[in-house]
């Protein structure tokens, strides 16, 4: 790295070595799918289901139901699998299961809301986090990636938009993505939303038992604003800034113009400090009122975009380029810290191949122009994803604990080693729901909700 007077920018930033490639993860998925063979979709989200609980998750939206556990069980999975996979309740009532359209219809108004498949997801998230093995997957991480996903939609939703950036019609799909390609959160919003503000609600919303210290993201992270609210949040924003080269670093203080001689032609004018003084409280107070959900974070920048003069926020952009100026100064000076985001980035374009292999059919265009079905694909879709994930994890210590499969990782395996792959998947196919039929995994269920029970009291795991 170096900096000097040039007309492509001051900063000129060389790429990192490559890292030594991970010799044996091929052999390792190799082996879960000569031990599991093809696992279908739908088993993989019914041995999550039973390993966790989450269906406890789901109560009538209407008063009491009449319908048995196991029975609502079965036809919650299927309607999951075919909101998340994008193939629709009428394809996948004619499956092997014995359950009509009509009926899993009726389940889905009346017990399946967007409430209760988000704390599905949630409680499938925090039962990975306890099943995971420390020795393997290491101490859990504070940092998750997040970015947005462009998905067609039809055209008659006032929800769909033309985005000039994808080159189509349709909605985004906002992620959170922890280190180990679990997603802890996903939004629904439209073209023009402030990504900035999805970002920060995603983190401070997700709800699951992970502690959210820091965010990776693309280009979008890079705005002035967004450093500010997340540094009035205290969590880092970690942002991958591609043309690094244009950017200005703002000086602490005024009346030095020779203090920082290396580093003068990338250096602007100084932060003005007493605007922070003078605006302190007030900036406190939005961030106290986007902490406790008494205002949203879209909602506080839309009013500060209509009135760009307003003073508190020329205080939040004060502040952010002064983070901005320590984020870029770390992210120059340490490799790690490169890596280390260009890796969580990774992650969140991996997380994205998968939900191109699960939500397969239309070509991955959402059907509806309901906004509460548009919801829902997006939130089952993740319920899905998040069971491959569950259940991979569970695969993977059963292998690597044994001693022949340990001894096997390098370094290099372990830093590449993720549960997110579908080589031994089939998302596609006749939908079979066989709740006896389950995965030999010598993993025990993990301590969390209980299993899903019948009126008698019998878990759903036990009388299968």
């Amino acid at each position: 790295m170096d900096i000097a007077e040039r007309k492509s920018g001051a900063i000129r930033l060389t790429a990192a070595e490559a890292q030594p490639e991970p010799r044996n993860l091929r052999r390792i998925k190799g082996e879960v799918q000569r031990r599991w063979g093809i696992v279908p979709l739908i088993d993989m989200l019914k041995e999550a289901v039973l390993r966790t609980g989450c269906l406890d998750a789901v109560t009538s939206v209407s008063g009491g139901g009449s319908l048995s556990a196991e029975v609502l069980a079965e036809r919650l999975l299927l309607i999951i699998y075919a909101y998340g996979t994008n193939t629709g309740i009428k394809a996948v009532a004619s499956g092997g299961h014995g359950h009509t359209e009509d009926e899993l219809r009726y389940v889905r108004r009346r017990y399946l809301s967007a409430e209760a498949a988000r704390a599905i997801a949630v409680q499938i998230a925090n039962a990975t986090f306890a099943a995971r093995s420390t020795e393997l997957w290491g101490q859990g991480s504070t940092a998750v990636a997040s970015d947005s996903t462009h998905v067609r939609a039809y055209d008659q939703n006032l929800f769909t938009e033309w985005h000039s950036r994808y080159g189509g019609r349709g909605v985004l799909i906002y992620w959170h993505v922890e280190k180990r390609s679990l997603a802890i959160h996903s939004q629904l919003i439209n073209c023009t939303a402030s990504e900035v503000a999805a970002m920060i609600e995603g983190a401070m919303r997700h709800g699951t038992t992970m502690d959210v210290e820091a965010n990776y993201t693309d280009s979008h992270g890079q705005s002035e604003i967004g450093f500010g609210i997340t540094r009035l949040l205290n969590f880092d924003l970690l942002p991958r800034i591609k043309r690094i080269n244009k950017v200005k670093l703002y000086r602490p203080v005024a009346g030095e113009p020779d203090a920082y001689p290396q580093l003068t032609p990338a250096l602007t004018r100084p932060i003005r400090w007493e605007l922070i003084a003078q605006q302190y409280d007030q900036m406190i107070k939005y961030a106290t009122a986007i902490r406790t959900r008494t205002a949203s974070t879209e909602a506080i920048l839309r009013r500060f975009t209509r009135n760009a003069s307003h003073p508190t926020y020329a205080a939040m952009l004060e502040v952010g380029r002064a983070q901005k100026t320590i984020f870029v100064a770390r992210y120059l000076r340490l490799r790690d810290l490169q890596r280390e985001i260009e890796e969580g980035l990774n992650v969140m374009e991996s997380s994205n191949g998968a939900n191109s292999v699960i939500a397969y059919d239309k070509g991955g265009e959402i059907a509806s122009n309901r906004r509460d079905e548009q919801e829902m694909f997006v939130l089952c879709l993740r319920i899905l994803q998040s069971a491959l994930v569950f259940v991979n994890t569970l695969m993977l210590q059963d292998i690597l604990g044994e001693p022949e499969w340990a001894d096997l990782l390098t370094p290099a395996d372990r830093r590449g080693l993720t549960p997110l792959f579908w080589s031994h998947v089939r998302p596609y196919g006749e939908v079979n729901l066989d709740m006896g039929a389950r995965l030999n995994l010598a993993a025990a269920s993990v301590p969390g909700p209980r299993a899903p029970t019948d009126g008698a009291g019998q878990s759903l795991a036990e009388r299968s």
